[in-house]
C-alpha cells in the first residue's frame, strides 16, 4: 500500500511515477501559480502535472526551479507531465509542439508527455510522434488523456509502444471501473484528473459521515479511495494550506466496506468533456 507522497508506481518501461501530486489546471501565470509549485515541492510533492492549453508551463517552470532549489534536491528528483493540445495532433506539429513546452517549461526532458483529447483523424498520427520522441530519449515516458477503451484499442492496433498512462475524469460520481479493468488488464496506469469533482462532492453526506469517522476531510477521504483503488492522483489547489491537506492521507486507510460505500455513489457523472463528444 502506498505509505508516503514520494511513493510511486511503476509503469510498465520500468518508470517510477508518483501516485500522488499537483495539478495546476485553471491557474493562471503569475506568483499565485509559482508559489503553489514552490509550496508542493516545499511539502514534498515530487509530481506536478501541466498541458499546453492551461498556457502556465512557464510559471510552472519557475516554481520548479525556485521549488528545487529550495528544497535542495534535483531535476532528476520531480515528475513532471505536460500534454499536446488538439490544435498541435499531427506528427510534425506533435513534435514542435514538445519543444515548446519543454522552452517554456526551462526543462531539458519530461518524464511524461500526453496526448490530450482522442480527436477522430488526428491522435494516430500523434501517437506516432510521441513514440518518436520516446525512443529518441526525449521523455521518459509516454500516454494519452480522456482515452475511452475505443480509443485505446485503436492506438493500440497500430502501437510499436503501447501507452503507459491514461488520464481521466475520475472521482465518486464517475468511477469508471471498466476502463479501470482494461488499463490494469493492459498494464496502463490510470490517473484521475478532477478528483474532487471540482468540489462539487465536498458535502456529500455518505463521505462525511466517512471523513468523520476517520476525522479527515472530505477530500482526504477522496484521495485516498483513488490511492486504494490504484489509481494515481493530481489534486488541484494553490492555497499551501490545502496542499498539504490533500497530501495528508497515508495514516489512515479506508475499509472494504467504505471503498464500496464510495464506489456506489457512481452516477457516469461528468463535470468536464465527453470524449466521444467533444468539439475543440
Amino acid at each position: 500500500m502506498v505509505k508516503n507522497l514520494q511513493d510511486t508506481t511503476t509503469l510498465h518501461n520500468g518508470v517510477d511515477m508518483p501516485w500522488f501530486g499537483l495539478g495546476v489546471f485553471k491557474v493562471e501565470e503569475g506568483p499565485e501559480l509559482v508559489n503553489a509549485v514552490k509550496s508542493a515541492i516545499k511539502h514534498g510533492y515530487r509530481s506536478i502535472d501541466t498541458a499546453a492549453i492551461y498556457q502556465n508551463e512557464e510559471g510552472v517552470g519557475q516554481g520548479i526551479r525556485e521549488g528545487l532549489k529550495e528544497a535542495g534536491i534535483t531535476r532528476e528528483d520531480l515528475f513532471v507531465t505536460s500534454k499536446v493540445w488538439n490544435a498541435d495532433l499531427g506528427y510534425e506539429s506533435t513534435l514542435a509542439a514538445y519543444e515548446k513546452s519543454l522552452t517554456k517549461l526551462g526543462l531539458e526532458y519530461l518524464d511524461l508527455y500526453l496526448i490530450h483529447w482522442p480527436v477522430e483523424g488526428k491522435y494516430k498520427e500523434a501517437w506516432r510522434a510521441l513514440e518518436t520522441l520516446y525512443k529518441e530519449g526525449k521523455v521518459k515516458a509516454i500516454g494519452v488523456s480522456n482515452f475511452q477503451i475505443h480509443h485505446l484499442e485503436a492506438v493500440m492496433k497500430e502501437a510499436n509502444v503501447k501507452p503507459m498512462v491514461n488520464q481521466v475524469e475520475c472521482h465518486p460520481r464517475l468511477t469508471q471501473k471498466e476502463l479501470q479493468a482494461f488499463c490494469k488488464e493492459q498494464g496502463i496506469q490510470l490517473e484521475a484528473w478532477s478528483p474532487l469533482m471540482q468540489g462539487e462532492l465536498l458535502d456529500n453526506e455518505t463521505l462525511q459521515a466517512i471523513a468523520t469517522k476517520h476525522g479527515k476531510s472530505v477530500a482526504q477521504v477522496i484521495l485516498r479511495w483513488d490511492l486504494q483503488n490504484g489509481i494515481v492522483t493530481i489534486p488541484k489547489s494553490t492555497k499551501e494550506h490545502r496542499i498539504v491537506e490533500n497530501s495528508s492521507v497515508f495514516d489512515f486507510e479506508l475499509t472494504d466496506g467504505e471503498m464500496t460505500q464510495i464506489d456506489g455513489l457512481n452516477q457516469n457523472h461528468r463535470v468536464g468533456p465527453d470524449p466521444d463528444n467533444f468539439d475543440f
